[in-house]
């Protein structure tokens, strides 16, 4: 019989010692592919792997699933930010990939069960910033100047721009793909990954989308998190977005409820929602948009985006007593993770095709 999509487990050094008859019917060549990570970045990587890597099987590996991941709690705007170590060719390539991705579901009737729709609105600053066109200027929809008449509704603020971009539900949104990556054969597999190693020999190639976790996987002292809480309010009268030019007060109308923000606590890894600072955002708020002085509290929310200098894109080839597990590295895109995912997920694949490509291809010489 076919294994369940989804196995509960217990953790431990031998969690994966099992797996071998698992895949006991794939053909003896496919590539056995672990995505660690359940999250916007793990899972749309696996969906992309799954559609460009032919002769591969797909395992997601995760101790968390929608809805417990950061990425359930993000508020699922796309508006970009710059990571100091990436390239801004970069970040508006892997924008505009992500932008026409999301842009088609919109346009299809699948928009509804993937939570993708337009939402139009202002980004208001109280100094005309240094660029007053950003790098994605041209990739949102109808980007311009915010005109005095629009100005005067906030009236602490001298500049704005008013444009239309898209925005993701995202626990709907990583239903969505969790789908995907099923209906592509791939598995979704609850378990802690400890250390890398442990996935071999049940696998051949390994794809960290770990986020955080990377500091322990990979070592990685460069990542850390900064701690966000948001509120979620009913408040449907509010239509458009309304963004603070810093990105710290934010105001995000989706489909059931509107997403009010936020902070930015580096090194704060308290995943408890804190009552004063809940009173500070929807205070600051309501500074903005009076009207959500009627607005009604459902939940606060707390994540930790896994922030570094710049996102990880990279091969590495471990070795360890004569064994060689190749693994992709695509993490670290702190707080853009929605506006860049796509793009992103797509150079993950084709650094993983590479991998594929080696090991199909051995050589003395071969570099991974």
């Amino acid at each position: 019989s076919r294994p369940s999509s989804r196995w509960k487990t217990s953790f431990g050094a031998r969690a994966f010692s099992g797996l071998k008859g698992c895949f006991r019917d794939r053909p003896m060549d496919t590539v056995r592919i672990a995505v660690i990570g359940a999250g916007v970045i793990g899972l749309s990587t696996a969906v992309c792997i799954s559609k460009l890597v032919p002769g591969c099987s797909i395992t997601v590996i995760s101790d968390k699933f929608t809805p417990d991941t950061t990425s359930d709690v993000a508020a699922g705007m796309l508006i970009p930010h710059i990571y100091p170590d990436t390239p801004i060719h970069t970040l508006k390539q892997w924008f505009r990939e992500t932008f026409d991705h999301l842009s088609t579901i919109a346009c299809s009737a699948e928009a509804v069960d993937a939570g993708v729709h337009l939402v139009s609105g202002w980004q208001i600053f109280r100094s005309v910033p240094t660029e007053e066109v950003p790098f994605w200027a041209d990739v949102v929809l109808g980007f311009r100047k915010m005109t005095e008449a629009e100005l005067k509704k906030f009236p602490q603020h001298v500049f704005g721009q008013a444009f239309t971009t898209l925005k993701c539900e995202t626990s709907a949104y990583l239903r969505w793909l969790e789908k995907r990556v099923k209906e592509s054969g791939g598995l979704l597999l609850t378990r802690r990954v400890e250390n890398l190693w442990q996935l071999q020999p049940s696998f051949d190639i390994v794809v960290n989308c770990s986020g955080l976790g990377s500091q322990q996987l990979a070592g990685d002292s460069t990542i850390s998190p900064v701690r966000g809480q948001v509120l979620q309010v009913q408040a449907p009268w509010v239509k458009h977005f309304i963004r603070d030019g810093s990105g710290l007060t934010y105001i995000y109308p989706g489909a059931s409820h509107v997403t009010l923000g936020g902070t930015r606590q580096k090194g704060d890894w308290n995943l408890s929602p804190d009552a004063e600072i809940s009173r500070h955002i929807f205070s600051r708020c309501c500074a903005l948009e009076p009207s959500l002085h009627r607005a009604f509290i459902i939940k606060e929310k707390v994540g930790l985006r896994p922030v570094r200098p710049g996102v990880r894109l990279q091969k590495e080839l471990l070795a360890q007593g004569g064994w060689r597990l190749p693994v992709v590295h695509h993490y670290g895109h702190g707080s853009g993770g929605i506006s860049m995912h796509w793009g992103s997920a797509l150079e993950a694949t084709r650094l993983v095709s590479e991998c594929v490509q080696a090991l199909r291809t051995p050589s003395p010489t071969s570099k991974l």
